[in-house]
């Protein structure tokens, strides 16, 4: 009996198991339906749509004071003080139970049996995640540059661009700590409430009582380094002042660009891949 040529079983099982980048499109084509036809997609638009227009609707009655001083001015405030919170809601929405609901709902059983890579999983949901809160972060973005245009016309400014680069970059870091957390418990309720906590109030508070007591720089919280987001529409730039109020000695610590880069391209890499191990290890039982 002839033995089978090894290279055209070799060309076989390549034609049968599908490569690495393939089950990836797979695993994101099919998380971004279920977004669409779930729930969560269309509360969340909802939400950025009414904050979008809790917005226009204060701003175009009361003129408050700061908002239509100056081009920069109105993108500080609008977009400064509301991006982030996009953001966070976006990462806790689409990344807070990815991982984590593949164990509490069992169907990870179903999807890990068949011949596919569970890195391909892991990275096929977040890039599903990443683009369905990116379509969020661009219909905000477009909200605020047609009120800006109203009341500024096509005057643009730069800077605006570059803050947008900076939250994009925080999407990515916010998803990354996510996924980490989706990873690591099998609850979702779990990664959700530890998320929802660390990055709403968590984190901020921690970042005060570093710099308010102890008086260090807090280059290792992430919500430091998204600073850069709002910093950027400020001219001048701030940066880091020493006070002497009354004799006592006092830091304003305001993060730089390239230390705001490094702080959150830093957790995407540490948190990615992070979670990434804690699920190729863990057992569904």
């Amino acid at each position: 009996m002839t033995q089978p040529n090894p290279s055209t079983v070799q060309s076989l099982n390549e034609r049968v198991l599908p490569s690495s980048v393939s089950q990836v499109g797979t695993i994101t084509k099919y998380e971004l339906v279920n977004y669409f036809r779930s729930r969560r997609f269309y509360v969340l638009l909802i939400i950025g749509l009414i904050i979008s227009g809790l917005l226009t609707g204060l701003v175009g009655y009361y003129r408050p004071i700061g908002f239509l001083d100056s081009t920069l001015d109105f993108y500080l405030n609008w977009w400064g003080m509301s991006i982030t919170f996009v953001i966070i809601l976006s990462g806790i929405f689409y990344g807070g139970d990815s991982i984590s609901g593949e164990f509490q709902n069992k169907t990870g059983y179903f999807l890990v049996g068949n011949p596919i890579r569970r890195s391909s999983i892991y990275i096929g949901k977040w890039l599903a995640a990443l683009i369905a809160s990116t379509i969020m972060v661009g219909i905000f973005v477009a909200i605020t540059i047609g009120n800006g245009i109203y009341y500024f016309g096509f005057n643009v400014p730069y800077q605006l661009w570059e803050s947008l680069g900076f939250a994009l970059l925080y999407l990515v870091a916010v998803l990354g700590f996510t996924f980490f957390f989706s990873s690591l418990f099998k609850s979702s309720s779990m990664s959700i409430l530890v998320t929802v906590i660390l990055f709403l109030f968590g984190f901020s508070l921690i970042e005060a009582l570093i710099t308010g007591f102890a008086q260090i720089e807090p280059w290792f919280v992430i919500t430091y380094g998204a600073g850069i987001i709002t910093n950027v529409l400020k001219d001048p730039y701030p940066v880091t002042q020493a006070l002497r109020p009354g004799g006592r000695g006092e830091t304003i610590f305001a993060v730089t660009i390239p230390e705001g880069i490094a702080i959150l391209l830093g957790y995407f890499v540490v948190t990615a891949v992070l979670g990434l191990i804690l699920f190729e290890r863990k057992e569904f039982t």
